[in-house]
């Protein structure tokens, strides 16, 4: 039997005239758990985050909560009634309520004090507790973002929505306030979902990640596995620079500008070997190469390299923490067997 507080979505679609917002997704919440959704602008997250909000109901597939059908072809619960939270990228805060009194706004159906002790405790768990009584308009961007946080797991949600939270945040208050968040979003015990175009907020925050791309998902599973193993170029580029270099079958084997490496199971017609920057190391012995250009980026330095095959001339990218050989010197290059990533072409 599903656990009541565990959301489902099986064969959700959305389209809008010719245009397929999302089409066959199949995504599961679960509780205590943080899902982080991530793709472009014009991938389909904003709709799909619409649907299970109840905002919008799907042309196709459906939504549960537990063993409660939420959504359907045509018809939807209204999200009043669906217990699911939601936190978009404007805070929304009321600015003549104290931060107190936005995290209590919705608790009326408990006693004061109980309102009260539960609002404090939330907002003791975001380090927000000495600024109970301070109004909206006298605190940081990061501070709103936890207010408002606060404010939404205080009805106690059995899922959460988070549309794009730390958009209006610089880098450094970004990670600050994104350390601040993720436990307390484990601890609240929801099936929490953020939505977000940046891949350093979803490997540092999710649990599990899923890719979406022209309302199709490319990949899903832990951010390890999706970094570290992605089945495609495009899911690749999702969460970071990433290079490809032709892989040609040979035997059991493909042969690279790099070695040979185990070839996958499949019948692509073509393959390729994708290759992060850290991946490749420089080495005493190796691939042969020359350096074509170096920059310095504090504590490694991105080599340019190129290495000239039977197929031609291939340009690659290395980040070395060390010693580099001069632009026009030779180097070497290694690309470990477990970091080897071949994909269909």
């Amino acid at each position: 039997m599903t656990d009541a507080r565990t959301l489902t979505a099986t064969g959700l679609a959305r389209r809008y005239g010719r245009d397929a917002g999302v089409h066959g997704v199949d995504l599961t919440l679960v509780p205590g758990q943080v899902t982080a959704l991530l793709g472009p602008s014009g991938s389909g997250k904003s709709t799909l985050l619409r649907l299970i909000a109840g905002l919008e109901a799907p042309d196709a597939g459906e939504i549960r909560l537990g063993e409660t059908v939420l959504s359907w072809p045509g018809q939807t619960v209204p999200p009043e009634h669906r217990g699911i939270g939601l936190m978009f990228q404007e805070h929304a805060l009321f600015p003549h309520k104290t931060v107190l009194g936005n995290v209590t706004f919705g608790l009326s159906h408990l006693p004061r004090a109980e309102a009260r002790d539960r609002a404090l405790d939330l907002l003791r768990s975001l380090r927000l507790e000495d600024r109970a009584r301070a109004w909206p308009s006298t605190l940081s961007g990061g501070e709103q973002q936890r207010v408002a946080l606060a404010r939404a797991l205080a009805r106690e949600p059995a899922v959460l929505l988070m549309d794009e939270p730390f958009s209006g945040l610089d880098a450094s208050l970004r990670a600050e306030v994104r350390d601040a968040l993720t436990p307390a979003l484990r601890a609240a015990g929801a099936a929490v979902l953020i939505v977000t175009h940046d891949a350093e907020d979803a490997l540092a925050m999710a649990d599990h990640l899923v890719l979406l791309d022209q309302g199709e998902v490319l990949q899903a599973g832990t951010p390890e596995a999706c970094y570290l193993r992605p089945i495609s170029l495009a899911a690749a580029r999702m969460l970071g620079p990433v290079e490809a270099l032709p892989a040609r079958v040979d035997g059991d084997a493909v042969a690279t500008p790099l070695g040979r490496f185990v070839k996958p199971e499949g019948e692509a017609t073509g393959w390729q070997l994708l290759v992060r920057p850290g991946d490749v190391r420089l080495a005493d012995q190796g691939v042969a190469a020359t350096v074509v250009a170096r920059r310095f980026a504090g504590n490694v330095t991105d080599v340019t390299v190129v290495m000239i095959g039977p197929d031609g001339e291939h340009r690659l990218t290395v980040s070395h923490a060390g010693p580099v050989p001069a632009i026009g010197q030779p180097a070497f290059l290694a690309l470990a067997p477990d970091r080897a990533v071949v994909v269909p072409a």
